[in-house]
C-alpha cells in the first residue's frame, strides 16, 4: 500500500501546478460546459501517458529527442494562439454565467481543445512518461502498484477541479470576474509558451 500511496503523493504533486490544462479544465467548470467529457479526457489522457512511463515508453521518448521537440514548438504554438485569443476576450467580451446556452461550444470543439491541451504539452511527457516512468522502476517488480497510485491521483484531481469550481459560479456571474479570469488564463499560458521555446 506505501508504493500505491508513493505514487498517489508524486502524480498529484506533480499535477497540481497551475498549467493550461489546468486552467482549461477550470473555466469549463466554471461554465458548467461539458464538465464529464473535460475530465473523462484529461484523465484518460493522463492515465495512458503514466501507463506508457510505467511500462518502459520512458526509454523511447529518451532515445528519439526529436518527440520532445516536436511537442515543444507544437505546444507553444498552441498556447499562443489561446493565450491571444484569452486576452481578447477579455477586452472585448462581457460573459456571465446565464441560464442561456446560446453561447455554448460543440462537445466536439470543447474535447479537441482539451485534447490539444494535453497532448501538445510537452511538461505532461516529462512528468508523465519521463519522471513517473523512471521514478516507477524503483518499486520494481510492483512498478504497477506505483502507476496505479499516480494515475487514481490523476482522477482524482480533475474530477476536484472540474465539479468544485461550480463552487466559484457565484462570483463568476459578474462580468468582470470573466476579464479578470480569462487575462490570468492568457498570462499563464502565455508565460508557459515562452518558457517552452526560452
Amino acid at each position: 500500500m506505501s508504493i500505491f500511496i508513493a505514487g498517489f503523493s508524486l502524480g498529484l504533486s506533480l499535477i497540481l501546478a497551475i498549467g493550461s490544462q489546468n486552467a482549461f479544465v477550470l473555466k469549463q467548470g466554471i461554465k458548467n460546459q461539458h464538465v464529464l467529457a473535460v475530465c473523462l479526457v484529461c484523465a484518460l489522457s493522463d492515465a495512458t501517458l503514466i501507463a506508457l512511463g510505467v511500462l518502459g515508453f520512458g526509454a523511447i521518448v529518451a532515445q528519439f529527442p526529436q518527440i520532445e521537440t516536436f511537442a515543444r514548438y507544437g505546444g507553444a504554438g498552441f498556447l499562443t494562439c489561446y493565450a491571444l485569443l484569452s486576452f481578447k476576450s477579455a477586452l472585448t467580451q462581457r460573459h456571465a454565467l446565464t441560464t442561456d446556452n446560446s453561447a455554448k461550444a460543440s462537445l466536439a470543439k470543447t474535447v479537441g481543445v482539451c485534447l490539444a491541451f494535453t497532448w501538445l504539452n510537452p511538461h505532461v511527457y516529462l512528468d508523465t512518461v519521463i519522471l513517473l516512468g523512471s521514478i516507477s522502476t524503483q518499486y520494481q517488480p510492483q512498478q504497477l502498484l506505483f502507476g496505479a497510485g499516480a494515475i487514481t491521483a490523476s482522477w482524482v484531481f480533475f474530477f476536484s477541479l472540474g465539479y468544485g469550481a461550480k463552487f466559484l459560479a457565484p462570483l463568476f456571474a459578474k462580468p468582470k470576474a470573466w476579464q479578470v479570469l480569462e487575462g490570468i488564463i492568457g498570462i499563464v499560458m502565455l508565460s508557459i509558451a515562452l518558457s517552452l521555446l526560452l
